[in-house]
C-alpha cells in the first residue's frame, strides 16, 4: 500500500510517498480504510527527530476512514463503519491498524475530512474549557492563538459555556477570531495583551488564560490573571517556558499553573466517547465549525508541512489519501 515514510530525520524533503507493508489486525486491533488524515505539528516533530523513533516509520497519527477487518477480541464494531481516531500511529497511509479503543463513531452528516480535522483539535478545546477549568457562565478567559486550530474551536466552546472571552492573535487574523465568537480580539501586534486586558477588565483580570504559544506569552499571561486564577499551559509554539519561581504565583495573587495533556484527559473509554462525541455531534448540528484550511493529496504532503511549519494556515490541514 501507499504510505508517508520517514528515513531520514530532517525537513519537509524528507516525506515520501513509499510502498509500505499492508497492516494486520492484531487482537484488540481494526484495520481501517483512511480516507483522510489531520497534520498535526507531533507529526513535524516526529519527522524532524525532535521527538526521536525508530527509522524507517510511517507518519502521522490522526484520521477517519472505514473499518475493513476485525482482530481478535474486538466486540462493538463492523466492517463498513465509519470511525475516527486520535492515535493512530501510520495513518499518513492508504490503510492503518488503530486498537479498538482509540476508534470513536462518525455520526451521519459529519464527513471524514471534517472528522480527521476535528479528534485531536476539538478534543483538546473540550478538555480545557470542560475539565482543566471548567468554564462556567459570567466567567471570563483569555484564549491565545484564537485565529488557530485549537484557539478558534476553544473560543466555540468557551462561548457555549456561557463565558466572556478576551482573544489574541496577529491582526491579519482579527477576522477568523471574530467569526468563532470571541468579545474582545486583541491584536498581539498591535497592542500589549496584557495592559489591554487589565485596560478592558478595570484592572480585574480574567479568571484563566489559556496558552498554547508559552516562552513568548508566559508571563505577560500570568499578569492576566485575577488573584487565584489559573494558568492553562497547553502548548509551546514559541518555546519551552523557562523555570519558574514559584514565589511569583504568591506575589501575583496565589495563582494555579497547569500544564495538561489530551492524553490524561481521555484515560478511559467513557471519556473518549463523551469528549469526541461532544465534539463531531455538534459538527453534525452545526454548532461548531470546524475550520479546514485546505485538505491535500497524499503526495503533498511536504506541501502540507511546510505551510504548517511557516504558520501559513488557518485552520486545520487535511490529507486526503483515497
Amino acid at each position: 500500500m501507499k504510505a508517508v515514510v520517514v528515513r531520514e530525520f530532517g525537513g519537509p524533503e524528507m516525506l515520501l510517498v513509499d510502498e509500505w507493508p499492508e497492516p494486520e489486525a492484531g487482537p484488540g486491533e481494526v484495520v481501517v480504510q483512511v480516507h483522510a488524515a489531520g497534520v498535526n505539528f507531533i507529526d513535524v516533530y516526529q519527522r524532524s527527530g525532535a521527538y526521536p523513533g525508530r527509522l524507517p516509520r510511517p507518519l502521522g497519527l490522526e484520521g477517519a476512514g472505514t473499518v475493513e477487518v476485525i482482530g481478535a477480541g474486538v466486540e462493538g464494531f463492523a466492517v463498513g463503519d465509519r470511525v475516527a481516531w486520535k492515535d493512530g500511529p501510520g495513518s499518513y497511509a492508504e490503510r492503518v491498524a488503530v486498537p479498538a479503543r482509540e476508534l470513536v463513531p462518525v455520526p451521519d452528516g459529519v464527513g471524514f475530512e471534517t472528522a480527521a480535522a476535528s479528534m485531536l483539535q476539538g478534543m483538546t478545546a473540550h478538555y480545557l474549557s470542560h475539565s482543566t477549568f471548567p468554564l462556567q457562565g459570567g466567567q471570563s478567559c483569555l484564549v491565545h492563538a484564537a485565529a488557530g486550530g485549537v484557539g478558534a474551536l476553544l473560543v466555540q466552546m468557551a462561548k457555549k459555556r456561557g463565558a466572556f472571552v478576551y482573544a489574541t492573535c496577529s491582526a491579519a487574523k482579527r477576522h477568523v477570531a471574530e467569526g468563532a465568537g470571541a468579545d474582545h480580539v486583541i491584536a498581539y501586534d498591535e497592542v500589549d495583551f496584557a495592559a489591554e486586558v487589565k485596560r478592558l477588565t478595570g484592572g480585574a483580570g480574567v479568571h484563566v488564560v489559556y496558552d498554547s504559544v508559552g516562552r513568548a506569552t508566559f508571563d505577560e499571561s500570568l499578569d492576566c490573571l485575577m488573584p487565584r486564577g489559573t494558568m492553562v499551559l497547553f502548548g509551546q509554539s514559541s518555546g519551552a517556558v523557562p523555570p519558574l519561581d514559584l514565589q511569583v504565583l504568591n506575589r501575583k495573587g496565589s495563582l494555579y499553573v497547569t500544564r495538561p495533556s489530551l492524553g490524561s484527559y481521555t484515560r478511559d473509554r467513557e471519556e473518549l466517547l463523551w469528549r469526541a462525541g461532544d465534539v463531531l455531534s455538534w459538527s453534525a448540528a452545526n454548532e461548531l465549525q470546524i475550520r479546514i484550511d485546505d485538505v491535500l493529496p497524499l503526495e503533498e504532503v511536504a506541501e502540507a508541512h511546510r505551510r504548517l511549519e511557516g504558520r501559513k494556515t488557518m485552520g486545520k490541514l487535511v490529507l486526503r489519501t483515497v
